[in-house]
């Protein structure tokens, strides 16, 4: 069974662009929140709600080392969220493929 919570976490995480733009940045490279702050031309409370949104859902993961917070992506590989649209994705097909035989059908 899926557990929605967590899918909901993620696609949560992941509706917001500025929140994408996080992931893409800490996809090339690691970051302090200040960094990602200026980057995004956010305060640095903005950016620390952003990034709360990103833990929860485990994509990105923040570590206090003396005054500063720095920021790495976390360790969900997205594989239940991609095994979700999957599964859609396979229900949509089967229902077209299911409607394109019936129009063959209609045409004849």
């Amino acid at each position: 069974m899926v557990q929605y919570s967590r899918l909901d976490a993620s696609f949560a995480a992941l509706s917001d662009p500025t929140r994408r733009g996080i992931l893409e940045h800490l996809g090339r490279t690691d970051a302090t929140v200040s960094e990602l702050a200026e980057r995004f031309e956010m305060t640095l409370t903005g950016i620390t709600k952003h990034l709360r949104l990103l833990e929860d859902a485990g994509m990105v993961v923040t570590e206090k080392r003396g005054r500063v917070r720095h920021c790495r992506l976390g360790t969900n590989p997205l594989d239940r969220e991609l095994a979700w649209i999957r599964g859609h994705q396979l229900e949509i097909e089967g229902r077209l493929d299911r409607l394109g035989q019936f129009l063959n059908r209609m045409e004849e």
